[in-house]
């Protein structure tokens, strides 16, 4: 009985992270379509640079965001925060589901950015709720729900993307309000008496918070293994679209299908394989197996000109993710019960920060690459660049001691 009592809560917050990833993965097919049908006459590099800006525009408001939506959990409780991030979701999808312009289509990725804090205050509830013991394979299984999300949401965004490039939004704004209605039913609040703070403005910001914490058990190094990371990885959500048009013509639907791999090999990779790897290597190991793997893998997938290669190698380039759970384990730890919130809106940031850098950046790279004029065409130099950054990291986290 008390076994059930305590994972009733585990699954309502990763049913949460489930419809909130299908949310984000149903538009990643049609986005070249979206923007090229706002985009008069432009081409998919065009529309790439377009999406990139806006892509980074909403990475901004959620690192300015999301260190004062983490804190705030920590004083008025994680389902609030949540709750409020779902209801404005909904009305984010469907400005982009009605929007005729480019500005319109800022606007709600201003609005998206400001309240994206579902995934980072689920994470939140998950630390917790669980021991010291327990993070790193339930921070896996909130990887996994969100891997599925990304296996049902591509394929049913690539489906709808062939009715046109805005019926995904819809949907999307559909499984938000889903995802709302469910939490307020079932979801209990997990912040208690001991563990709420006070609210602190200092660290509702994100270079307050980042201060405040980097202090705390060799965090500082942490974070910059996790944002170079974060930077190296990004680049799927960036550029993968853009990158298979034009290197394979992929169509809407072929995208969704080699998300959907992807995303079933996420889910496996996290829900199933983190407990048994963390168990033979230990953490420490199983976090640098993931950033060697996560090199390769991007090295390679610049290289790779036939897509058939392409879908065959993706369940090794998803097994790099396994550095994804002990990574943020070894940082909650670290952080201390009383500032989980915190640290996942620290995390929140820096991941917004990788947002901010790699979709303009890469996808200008990209640009440079892809387009009949570009003096040297490799249209995989972003995922060769990221490579570069995955292998500082790793080289960072070797000078990390072990942690105690």
């Amino acid at each position: 009985m008390s076994k059930s009592k305590i994972n009733f809560p585990v699954v309502i917050i990763l049913m949460t992270v489930l419809l909130d990833s299908m949310g984000i993965g149903i538009m990643i097919p049609v986005m070249p379509e979206l923007f090229k049908s706002v985009l008069p006459n432009s081409t998919t590099a065009d529309a790439s640079v377009w999406a990139g800006a806006l892509a980074s525009i909403f990475a901004l408001m959620q690192f300015l965001f999301g260190p004062l939506l983490g804190t705030l959990s920590d004083r008025v409780g994680r389902k609030p925060v949540i709750l409020i991030s779902l209801i404005v979701m909904v009305g984010y999808y469907l400005i982009m589901a009605v929007a005729q312009t480019v500005w319109l289509l800022l606007i709600g990725r201003i609005v998206g950015g400001i309240t994206a804090a579902t995934h980072a205050t689920a994470s939140a509830y998950v630390a917790d709720i669980s021991t010291s013991e327990e993070k790193a394979a339930r921070f896996g299984l909130v990887g996994a729900a969100f891997g599925m999300g990304f296996v049902l949401g591509p394929v049913l965004g690539g489906l709808l993307g062939e009715f046109g490039p805005r019926a995904p939004f819809y949907a999307a704004a559909a499984l938000a309000a889903l995802n709302a209605l469910s939490c307020a039913i079932w979801l209990r609040e997990s912040v208690t008496d001991d563990i709420r703070q006070n609210f602190d403005w200092r660290r509702a910001n994100p270079f307050g918070a980042f201060q405040a914490l980097a202090k705390l058990g060799g965090l500082r190094d942490m974070f910059i293994v996790f944002l170079l990371y974060s930077i190296g990885t990004a680049i799927y959500a960036a550029i993968w679209p853009f990158f298979t048009e034009v290197r394979f013509d992929w169509s809407p639907g072929m995208i969704g299908i080699s998300l959907t791999i992807y995303g079933v090999c996420f889910a496996v990779v996290q829900g199933a394989l983190v407990k048994p790897f963390i168990a033979r290597f230990g953490e420490r190991r199983t976090l640098i197996y993931g950033l060697v793997i996560e090199v390769i893998s991007l090295w390679l997938i610049s290289i790779i000109t036939n897509g058939i290669i392409l879908l065959m190698m993706i369940p090794f380039a998803a097994l790099g993710v396994i550095a994804q759970p002990p990574l943020q384990a070894w940082m909650s730890r670290a952080a201390g019960d009383r500032n989980q919130g915190a640290l996942q809106g620290v995390i929140s940031s820096l991941n917004a920060l990788a947002m901010m850098i790699t979709p303009i950046t890469m996808t200008s790279i990209f640009y440079a690459f892809s387009t009949d004029d570009s003096a040297f065409y490799f249209p995989g130099m972003p995922f060769f660049i990221s490579g570069i950054l995955v292998l500082i990291a790793l080289l960072v986290f070797f000078r990390i001691p072990s942690q105690k």
